[in-house]
């Protein structure tokens, strides 16, 4: 006996094509990264992530070999920053590393690229111009950075 329902492919397409879910930062958080102010004695990193690409795949972001956690689709992070050399490294299927030599009272905007990949999701990491960046930055929602509580 076959059953035929209208509905089937939708239901598969709900099952197969869920997101990840990332522990958020508060609204007010991230109304507050929004305003693009670098503290004046830090540096401020912002990383996004503003596709829906591989939307079912959290993706680890480590900061000086340190997890900063994990990105979903439209989400980011932001971290202020000694003056200095920084790397961040993105682990998917493969590991995409970007380094940043950092200004004090400078913002520093990295786009996290979702591509396709043999297995599973692949990224690359991109530091943008501020234009790009804040755009992206505006499009996401701000994710929970470890060891760090909301207010």
């Amino acid at each position: 006996m076959k059953i035929r329902s209208p509905f089937l492919p939708a239901v598969l397409l709900l099952l197969l094509g869920g997101c990840a879910s990332v522990p958020m930062a508060s609204l007010n958080m991230d109304n507050e990264a929004k305003t693009f102010q670098a503290p004046a004695n830090a540096a401020r990193i912002y990383v996004y992530r503003n596709e829906s690409m591989g939307g079912a795949i959290p993706l680890t972001i480590s900061l000086d070999g340190k997890t900063l956690g994990q990105t979903g689709p439209k989400t980011y992070f932001m971290v202020d920053v000694s003056p200095g050399q920084h790397q961040i490294d993105s682990y998917a299927e493969n590991v995409s590393s970007l380094n940043l030599d950092t200004q004090a009272g400078k913002i520093y905007y990295v786009w996290q690229e979702i591509k396709m990949g043999m297995w599973s999701a692949r990224s690359v990491l991109h530091e943008v111009p501020e234009v790009q960046g804040q755009k992206g930055v505006m499009e996401c929602k701000m994710a929970q950075p470890n060891g760090v509580s909301s207010r």
